[in-house]
C-alpha cells in the first residue's frame, strides 16, 4: 500500500514560501503616507520611514563663519526645491564647523520659505523632505530610491552624516551607482547630501596602500577615490580663527538671551577652547551650554 504525501509536501512548502516571504525587508510595512512629518530616519532593517516630529537644528543665521558655503549650499537647494537642476553635495573638512547642522538648517530654512502659513511665502518652492540614513545602511540606499522615486508632491534629500568607509568595504559602489551611473541611477525628485571629515571618503593610509600594492596604482587608487567625484559639489569646512570662534559665542548668547559682558565672555570663551585644544562651532556651543546652565537658563 503506498500512501500520496505530495499535499503534505505541496502545503508544507507553502508554509516555508510564506514565511520566507514575510521575512524580507519591508514585508508588511505600507508605503509611507509622508504626511506626519518634514523629517524621517530610514530605518533598513524594515524598509520602514520614520517620522522625526523636532528635529535638532540651529537657524541658519546663527551659523558663523561658513558664510560662503551657506550661500552656496542654500542656493543649491533652493534650485532643488523649484524644482530645477541641482548637485548632489558632500561637505568635509574639520570637525565641529557645522557640516551636518548647515544641512538640517538650510532644510528648515527652506520649508519655512515655501509655507503657506508664511506671509513671505514662496509659490515655487515645493514641500522639502529631509530623510536621514545611517552610513552602515548605505547598501539600502537603492530600495530607499525606489520607494520615494514616486512621490511626486514633494522633493527629498537624502542625507548621511559622518560617511567614510574603511578597507576592504565594497558598501561604497552601491553609492556610486546611485549618484552617477547604473540603470536606474538617481531619481529626478532625490538628492544626495554627505558630511565626512575626508575630501575623499577614505582614510589616507587606505589609498596609499592600494598604490603600494596594486598592479596598476594609478587605477587601483582611481577605483577608491573616484566616490568623491560623483558628487557635484565639494564644499570646504575648515578650523575658524579665534574672532570667528568669539562670534559664534556672542551670537549664541544674544539669541538664547543670555547676559555677560563683552570681556568677561572673551576671557571666559578663550580659555574653554584651551582647555578643549580646539575653536569650533561644537565647542563655542557647548561653551554656551555651560554658561545658560550657569544662568538658570535652558537652550
Amino acid at each position: 500500500m503506498t500512501t500520496d504525501y505530495s499535499a503534505d509536501i505541496a502545503a508544507a512548502l507553502a508554509r516555508i514560501a510564506d514565511t520566507l516571504e514575510a521575512m524580507k525587508p519591508g514585508a508588511g510595512v505600507p508605503a509611507p503616507a509622508l504626511t506626519d512629518a518634514n523629517a524621517y530616519h530610514w530605518d533598513a532593517a524594515t524598509d520602514a520611514l520614520i517620522p522625526v516630529p523636532k528635529v535638532s537644528r540651529v537657524p541658519l543665521a546663527m551659523l558663523k563663519g561658513i558664510d560662503d558655503v551657506r550661500e552656496i549650499l542654500l542656493q543649491n537647494s533652493l534650485q532643488f526645491a523649484r524644482g530645477y537642476a541641482a548637485n548632489n553635495a558632500l561637505l568635509w573638512g574639520a570637525r565641529g564647523m557645522g557640516k551636518s547642522s548647515l544641512v538640517k538648517a538650510v532644510h528648515a530654512h527652506i520649508n519655512t520659505s515655501g509655507d503657506p502659513r508664511v506671509a513671505s511665502r514662496d509659490p515655487g518652492i515645493k514641500r522639502l523632505i529631509l530623510i536621514e540614513i545611517a552610513r552602515e545602511d548605505i547598501e539600502a540606499l537603492p530600495r530607499l530610491m525606489r520607494l520615494i522615486s514616486k512621490e511626486e508632491s514633494a522633493r527629498f534629500i537624502v542625507f548621511c552624516d559622518d560617511l567614510s568607509f574603511d578597507k576592504d568595504e565594497t558598501s561604497y559602489k552601491s553609492l556610486k551607482t546611485i549618484l552617477d551611473g547604473g540603470l536606474e541611477g538617481r531619481p529626478e525628485n532625490v538628492l544626495f547630501y554627505a558630511t565626512s571629515n575626508r575630501r575623499h571618503l577614505m582614510p589616507r593610509d587606505m589609498v596609499e596602500n592600494e598604490r603600494s600594492t596594486a598592479i596598476t596604482p594609478g587605477e587601483a587608487v582611481d577605483e577608491k577615490v573616484s566616490l568623491s567625484d560623483r558628487f557635484g559639489l565639494w564644499l570646504g569646512f575648515h578650523n575658524c580663527d579665534q574672532p570667528t570662534y568669539l562670534a559664534m559665542i556672542r551670537g549664541y548668547c544674544d539669541e538664547y538671551g543670555l547676559v555677560i559682558d563683552d570681556e568677561t565672555l572673551r576671557a571666559r570663551a578663550v580659555e574653554w577652547s584651551m582647555t578643549r585644544g580646539a575653536r569650533s562651532g561644537r565647542v563655542a556651543i557647548q561653551f554656551v551650554r555651560a554658561l545658560a546652565g550657569e544662568q538658570g537658563k535652558a537652550i
